[in-house]
């Protein structure tokens, strides 16, 4: 792919992770309401079906999250796309996923690449029966091919870890439950003005509404780790997100967002297995991690730009990786080891 399409493909698509972590806190802050949790699930796109992956490794201890964040449109109307600077490609895409890891030694968020070179295993193809075999690509890849579930098993197949739900949401939903908790508060220690993500921000403190955020998490031109210091940006936001979701009064009068929180909940797509209880059980603890009590870390990685077939990758270090993933596969403590 040249490195024009590559941008674009790359300004039309967003962080997973943070998608999933906004449905939660949504569904966390309509949990507050037993009237509405009846109305809350009801919202809930139910369409990923673990049980269709294939080969899934053995369960491990603790739970695994996967919280991905995709470039879904539903729901913007074209002044929105306009608006919100987010094109108007058809379908959805996902460049940046992150698995949440809870147990008896607390919660780890680990981000993984979306240029990650991994293997993608041999998988059925549900739009055409085809099944090629296994073949190198970069992660992003899985889910353009063969949706949620082939993202899960190519992950299942390159870490050893079985992933127990998948949360993910998409632009309109992120928008909206930024504004319904009122905004994020977060300090810059540089401006940004970036046209192509539309972050036109000033340096220093400041309260970041729906639109501004949206654009905060995605630009990664002005990064000099290019995706890598945008997924560190998007820890950033999502830790301040976490914390002002779980203010009190956000718990105590959840009917005040119901019109918005609907908007997000629309546009949250879980396994058949995820319910609200679930998703607050993954709030609580992304709500750790951002408050210090867990790890946030990225997959060790060995090489960035590294020339593939598909053009310029990331290239996992195997042997830290596979330190990490034991240690999580077992419940293990991982803040020992960087």
């Amino acid at each position: 792919m040249s490195n024009s399409a590559d941008e674009a493909a790359s300004r039309r698509r967003w962080p997973r992770r943070l998608w999933r972590t906004v449905v939660v806190l949504l569904a966390v802050v309509l949990i507050g309401a037993v009237s509405t949790y009846g109305w809350a699930w009801s919202k809930l796109n139910t369409d990923v079906d673990l049980g269709k992956v294939e080969h899934r490794p053995a369960k491990g201890k603790g739970t695994n999250y996967l919280v991905v964040g995709s470039d879904s449109r539903d729901g913007l109307s074209q002044d929105d796309k306009k608006n919100l600077h987010t094109g108007s490609a058809e379908g959805r895409r996902t460049d940046s996923m992150m698995v949440l890891h809870t147990g008896a030694h607390g919660a780890t968020l680990m981000s993984l690449p979306r240029d990650s070179w991994v293997t993608i295993p041999p998988y059925t193809y549900p739009m055409t029966g085809k099944r090629p075999g296994p073949a190198k690509n970069k992660l992003n890849a899985a889910f353009s091919a063969g949706g949620p579930e082939l993202l899960v098993r190519t992950i299942e197949h390159n870490t050893g870890l079985r992933i127990d739900h998948y949360a993910e949401i998409g632009f309109a939903g992120f928008v909206n439950v930024v504004n319904a908790v009122g905004g994020v508060h977060l300090c810059l220690d540089r401006p940004m003005d970036d046209k192509k993500s539309g972050a036109h921000l000033s340096k220093g403190c400041q309260t970041l509404n729906g639109k501004q955020s949206l654009a905060f998490v995605r630009q990664r031109h002005q990064e000099a780790k290019g995706d890598l210091g945008r997924s560190q940006n998007q820890q950033k936001f999502l830790s301040a997100l976490a914390k002002r979701a779980a203010r009190t009064g956000q718990a105590l009068v959840p009917w005040k967002s119901l019109p918005t929180l609907g908007a997000g909940l629309d546009t949250l797509i879980v396994d058949k297995d995820t319910d609200l209880r679930t998703l607050m059980s993954l709030f609580t603890a992304m709500k750790r991690v951002a408050g210090g009590d867990g790890n946030r870390l990225n997959v060790p990685v060995a090489g960035r730009g590294v020339a593939t077939s598909k053009g310029s990758a990331l290239k996992w270090d195997e042997k830290r990786a596979k330190w990490l993933f034991e240690r999580l596969r077992n419940d293990q403590p991982v803040g020992g080891r960087r």
